[in-house]
C-alpha cells in the first residue's frame, strides 16, 4: 500500500503538471497511475493505495506446456509460412483446437516471433515527410490534381491547383484534358513568374503522383530553384491543404449536379470558384479573412480593427464578458507535417496569446 505522504506528492505533481498546462491523462500516463486511481485518491484522502500488489493471472490462460505447443505448432513446416489468421482454419479442417487467433498472436509476440512470415519482401514503412513552416506568402505552396467529370462516362477533366499555404491563396490553376507532367511544369512556370519567386525562397509540396515526379516537373523545379517535398505513398494526410480545398470546391452549393458537357464549361466555373475562393471567401484557418486579403497583407489591419471593436464593445457592456473578448491576433506561422516539438511550441504560443489577451 503507498504511504499517504507519497500518495499526496504524487497528487500535488500531477496538480502541478495540469496548472503548467498537461493534461491529467497525460499526466498520469507520465508516472504510470490510472486516472480512476487517482480520483479515488482525492475523493479520500484517508486511505491509501488500494491497487493489489500480486499479479493476476487469468484462470484461463495457456499453460507453460500449452504455450509451447502453440509455438512449435505455429513455427512448424507446415504453418511456419502462414499468418495465425489462416492457421486456425486449416487446424479447424483436421479437428484440431490448439487457441484463439488473438492468443496465437500474443504467444507469438511474447515469444519475440511476431513478424512478416511469408516469402514476399514485407511492406516497408515510409517515413513522415519533412516538416516545413511559412510565416510570409510565397514560401510555402501545396499542389495536386483532381477529377472533374465529363459527360462521357470513364472520361475525366484534370484541375491542376496550386495553393499557398501561409495566405490558402489559389496562386494558380488550369484544367486540361490528361495528366501531365510537362502541364503541370508549365502552370508552375507562369506561377513563379507572376508571384517573382526567386530562387531558393520557395517550397512545393505535393503527393507522389507521376505528374508529380516527371521528369518535366522535376526539371522545371531545378530549373526555377524551387524545393520538391513529397508525401508518403498512399497518405493524404501528408498533403492536407490541398485536400482541403478540393473538398470546398466540391462541397460548394453551386458545383455543377450534372458533369461538365467540354473543357471551355470546367474552366469557366473554376475561374468563378477561385475567384469566391480568394477574395471572398473568409477562411477559418486564417482568423476569418479573405487568402486575397491575407496573401497582400492586409489581414493584419483588419484584425486589429476587429479587435478595436470588441474592446470598445467591452467597455461600453463589461458586464456582458465573464472573460477576455475574442481573439483576433493574426496567425503568424503555419505547419505543414509539424514535428512533435514544433506543435507543442505551436500550442504554447497560441496559450501565451490567450494568456497575454485575458
Amino acid at each position: 500500500m503507498t504511504p499517504l505522504p507519497m500518495r499526496l506528492t504524487l497528487i500535488e505533481l500531477i496538480k502541478q503538471a495540469m496548472l503548467s498546462g498537461a493534461r491529467q491523462v497525460k499526466a498520469c500516463e507520465a508516472i504510470e497511475l490510472e486516472v480512476r486511481t487517482l480520483q479515488r485518491w482525492q475523493s479520500d484522502k484517508t486511505k491509501g493505495d488500494l491497487r493489489p500488489l500480486r499479479l493476476q493471472i487469468p484462470v484461463n490462460a495457456l499453460s507453460k506446456d500449452e504455450r509451447a505447443q502453440v509455438l512449435s505448432v505455429l513455427n512448424g513446416a507446415e504453418f511456419g509460412h502462414l499468418p495465425p489468421g489462416q492457421v486456425v482454419p486449416k487446424l479447424a479442417d483436421q479437428g484440431i483446437y490448439l487457441a484463439s487467433e488473438s492468443t496465437m498472436y500474443r504467444a507469438l509476440r511474447a515469444a519475440e516471433l511476431l513478424g512478416h512470415r511469408r516469402s514476399e519482401r514485407p511492406a516497408q514503412p515510409h517515413a513522415k515527410p519533412k516538416g516545413f513552416s511559412a510565416t510570409a506568402p510565397n514560401q510555402l505552396y501545396s499542389w495536386d490534381i483532381t477529377y472533374l467529370p465529363s459527360t462521357v462516362r470513364g472520361v475525366y477533366f484534370y484541375l491542376y491547383a496550386f495553393i499557398d499555404i501561409f495566405s490558402r491563396k489559389l496562386v494558380g490553376w488550369q484544367v486540361y484534358e490528361r495528366e501531365s507532367s510537362e502541364l503541370a511544369s508549365d502552370v508552375l512556370y507562369d506561377i513563379c513568374q507572376r508571384e517573382q519567386i526567386a530562387s531558393q525562397q520557395l517550397v512545393l509540396h505535393s503527393d507522389n503522383g507521376s505528374p508529380m515526379k516527371g521528369a518535366s516537373m522535376l526539371a522545371m523545379l531545378n530549373s526555377l530553384g524551387v524545393t520538391a517535398s513529397l508525401s508518403r505513398p498512399a497518405v493524404s494526410n501528408d498533403n492536407p491543404f490541398s485536400e482541403s480545398v478540393f473538398k470546398t470546391l466540391k462541397y460548394r452549393p453551386d458545383y455543377p449536379k450534372k458533369p461538365f458537357g467540354n473543357l471551355t464549361e470546367a474552366r469557366l466555373w473554376v475561374q468563378r470558384f477561385t475567384q469566391w475562393y480568394n477574395a471572398e471567401h473568409q477562411h477559418s484557418a486564417i482568423g476569418f479573412v479573405t487568402p486575397s486579403q491575407r496573401h497582400a497583407g492586409q489581414d493584419r489591419a483588419i484584425l486589429k480593427q476587429r479587435e478595436e471593436v470588441y474592446a470598445r464593445a467591452k467597455a461600453a457592456n463589461p458586464q456582458r464578458w465573464s472573460g477576455a473578448t475574442r481573439n483576433w491576433e493574426p496567425v503568424a506561422i503555419v505547419h505543414l507535417n509539424p514535428e512533435k516539438n514544433e506543435e507543442i511550441g505551436h500550442v504554447e504560443l497560441k496559450k501565451e496569446k490567450l494568456l497575454k489577451v485575458a
